[in-house]
């Protein structure tokens, strides 16, 4: 039997990739919204292609906003873009 191999949709491009390969948007019980690394962690996802474009994307077609169904401050992209540079940087 075959496994099903899990899909997400990107915030930002709007393409369908495999979990593995995108990064998790988390928004926290507590309203905080950081990148989930391990995609582990308690809360709502959102799920971004690991391009910097992707990110800018989400930014401009509010991609945010409409997964977490809330207005999304602009440090929050901000911090978003850093732990983006963070990652690329390992």
């Amino acid at each position: 039997m075959v496994k099903k191999v899990p899909l997400r949709q990107c915030i930002g491009c709007g393409g369908m990739k495999n979990k593995k390969e995108m990064m998790r948007i988390l928004k926290a019980t507590d309203g905080t919204i950081s990148l989930d690394v391990t995609g582990k962690k308690n809360g709502r996802g959102a799920y971004i292609c690991t391009q910097r474009e992707c990110l800018q994307l989400a930014r401009k077609n509010k991609g945010l906003e409409r997964s977490f169904k809330m207005s999304i401050p602009e440090e929050v992209y901000e911090n978003l873009n850093k732990e983006f540079e963070d990652i690329e940087a390992k």
